[in-house]
């Protein structure tokens, strides 16, 4: 089956990177920017939260090893939907919680997980489902930061191995051996 693209933002895109790069059946994943005003913005830029960008995720998958559903389930399950344009300290818009869908089947796909996750949560899912925008790969330095240099970064080692405990928990079956 062909390969499908999934693009999703919950806060710090080094922290919702970390949480997908080893699932069986995605064969990449990438940080970047969705979803501003400011064409080819900068971690800078982005993180003054004046370009209207998320800090993002784009995974490519292949659904007949992992569905949509799934990456949807793990999303909602590793980090907090219900705190609005915040995650942890970072706050503002460009750490909302949001879903890019890429057809009106994912779409569909994300209303359900909304309603599927509510029973997890006390509070209302805050999470937006957003149009499809331009897509920016964020600086090399960014991309596979977990595996890269995340243990020698503080703030990585307060929130990366929780997020991991949590897909442990939950999708151990889901994760590469």
């Amino acid at each position: 089956m062909a390969q499908e693209v999934a693009t999703l933002a919950g806060g710090c895109f080094w922290c919702t990177e970390a949480v997908y790069q080893n699932l069986k059946g995605v064969e990449a994943v990438t940080s970047g920017y969705i979803g501003g005003a400011v064409a080819d913005p900068t971690y800078e830029q982005v993180c003054s939260g004046r370009t209207g960008h998320a800090e993002a995720i784009r995974i490519a998958f292949d659904p007949a090893v992992i569905s949509y559903a799934d990456l949807l389930d793990i999303f909602f399950a590793t980090h907090n939907p219900t705190t609005l344009n915040r995650q942890g300290n970072d706050v503002g818009t460009q750490y909302r919680s949001a879903i890019f869908p890429h057809s009106a089947k994912q779409e569909t796909e994300a209303k359900a997980a909304i309603v599927r996750a509510q029973a997890d949560y006390a509070d209302p899912i805050v999470t937006t489902i957003e149009a499809d925008d331009i897509w920016y790969p964020a600086e090399d330095y960014h991309q596979k930061y977990w595996d890269r240099v995340g243990a020698s970064n503080p703030y990585c080692m307060a929130v990366i191995p929780p997020k991991l405990a949590k897909l442990r928990k939950g999708f151990a079956a889901r994760i590469e051996n």
